[in-house]
């Protein structure tokens, strides 16, 4: 069964603007890091997680390139959610991802560079079968 969206999701949350932006966030967001991740696929409780979220106001996804494990599973799985029940809500979320840590190796596969970066941004759109991220962050100490 196809999944359908509470159509009350936006009643209980408060979103609040993100500095002068305009975006407007909800106080919370979801993170799909340890949870979300696996070789084959997004287990049956983390799908059940991403719904329920999303019928309760959450429209905000926070993914990173190596999220995981295996770094990129979460992307990927989060991508095959989005294709098969989330696509028709894909302008109500923001879905933010981020980059800075090693995830290939080589000399561009890890911290700021320009093509680093870049590099990494793409392959997190191909992960997740996507056209665009609402936030992109790079993250590093």
């Amino acid at each position: 069964m196809a999944y359908k969206a509470n159509n009350k999701r936006y009643k209980k949350l408060e979103y609040r603007r993100s500095g002068k932006s305009g975006l407007l966030l909800p106080p919370i967001t979801l993170g799909l890091w340890q949870n979300f991740g696996g070789k084959k696929s997004m287990s049956k409780e983390a799908k059940k997680m991403l719904f329920r979220a999303f019928d309760r106001g959450v429209t905000h996804f926070d993914l990173a390139n190596n999220y995981g494990p295996p770094a990129g599973s979460a992307e990927e799985n989060f991508g095959k959610v989005m294709n098969s029940d989330f696509k028709k809500y894909r302008d109500e979320m923001i879905i933010s991802s981020k980059a800075g840590y090693h995830m290939w190796d080589g000399p561009y596969g890890e911290w700021g560079s320009k093509k680093y970066l870049t590099a990494s941004l793409d392959q997190s759109l191909k992960r997740m079968k996507l056209d665009y991220v609402d936030i992109f962050l790079f993250s590093s100490f």
